[in-house]
């Protein structure tokens, strides 16, 4: 008999990235298991290419249409990877067994408004996941995240053997590099660079190039999907990123990267899980603002956006040039 399993991640891109390895080992080693991933219709890009998921459910903006699916499935197990409004929702209605994880809410608004870091414990949010699917003896194998592309469709060309990928931008402002950060490491780096963000960014992308007068920079900013990106990303000798979507990606094919964070912390449990060896976060510590969100900002609060400005770009640099 097939046992159906419902997992629920609704966004964003490192989220969803960030499951793959509950998908995988459910699927793996649960016998005979069939996994449904419930996912909102603008990520589907994430998960569509991967093998351990039967079928993939989208969230179009009308939870009752999904619900109605999903009552003529008859599920036997829900995994909540998400536990939002939403999710919950999802699990009242269909009434059936729902497993989920602790989100640490209470630990980060500590964090987040006492800069009681120390209440959050030491364990990455992909080991977290893991308390949810442990009833049905699911262990984690330690092969880390995964990220599948299409090897036809996916493919881009590329002018260089050797590069690295420089992410341009992240969902928030007070995630992103600053130009003025971005423009003293990318001089000084090298090697040929790639530059890789959404269509938001392709201004900054723009004025980076101009500013830097490089001639071995490529930029694909708002040109590629999603999954083009993360093949440019796959072939790419390393990684410089702000905590994005993009880094995650970069942690599933075991890419060397540079983390740079800025208004979040990795405490919180996102950081790049297990990524080459000569991966590094870097990060301005001690600072009393600091975590100021756990989520970001359109702007730093406090106006002066140190926890970027003051970032350790010599030693990005030296990363990026001892590659």
């Amino acid at each position: 008999m097939r046992i159906k399993f419902l997992i629920i991640r609704l966004s964003s891109i490192g989220d969803i990235v960030l499951t793959s390895p509950i998908v995988r080992c459910l699927k793996q080693q649960v016998p005979e298991s069939e996994i449904h991933f419930f996912v909102k219709e603008q990520f589907a890009d994430t998960v569509k290419n991967n093998p351990y998921i039967d079928h993939i459910h989208l969230y179009k903006g009308n939870l009752k249409e999904n619900l109605k699916e999903f009552r003529s499935i008859d599920f036997q197990h829900i995994i909540d990877l998400h536990k939002n409004i939403r999710s919950i929702w999802i699990r009242n209605a269909l009434k059936i067994p729902d497993f989920s994880f602790n989100k640490l809410n209470f630990e980060k608004w500590l964090a987040v408004h006492f800069k009681n870091i120390g209440a959050l414990p030491d364990i990455h949010i992909v080991d977290r996941y893991f308390e949810a699917v442990k009833p049905f003896d699911v262990k984690n194998d330690e092969l880390g995240l995964d990220y599948f592309i299409n090897e036809e469709t996916d493919r881009v060309s590329l002018h260089f053997q050797k590069y690295i990928v420089f992410v341009t931008g992240a969902k928030h402002y007070t995630k992103q590099i600053p130009i003025e950060i971005s423009k003293k490491i990318i001089k000084e780096i090298r090697y040929p660079i790639v530059l890789l963000g959404g269509k938001s960014e392709k201004e900054y992308a723009e004025k980076l190039i101009k500013d830097c007068q490089k001639t071995n920079i490529i930029n694909y900013t708002g040109e590629l999907t999603l999954n083009q990106s993360a093949f440019v990303i796959r072939e790419s000798a390393g990684v410089i990123t702000p905590d994005t979507g993009l880094m995650h990606i970069a942690a599933a094919y075991k890419k060397p990267i540079a983390s740079v964070w800025g208004n979040t912390i990795p405490e919180f449990g996102m950081y790049p899980y297990m990524p080459d060896e000569k991966s590094k976060i870097f990060e301005v510590k001690n600072m009393s603002c600091r975590p100021c969100s756990k989520l970001g900002y359109d702007k730093c609060p406090k106006k002066h956006f140190n926890c970027m400005m003051m970032q350790d770009y010599n030693g990005i640099i030296k990363w990026a040039n001892n590659l």
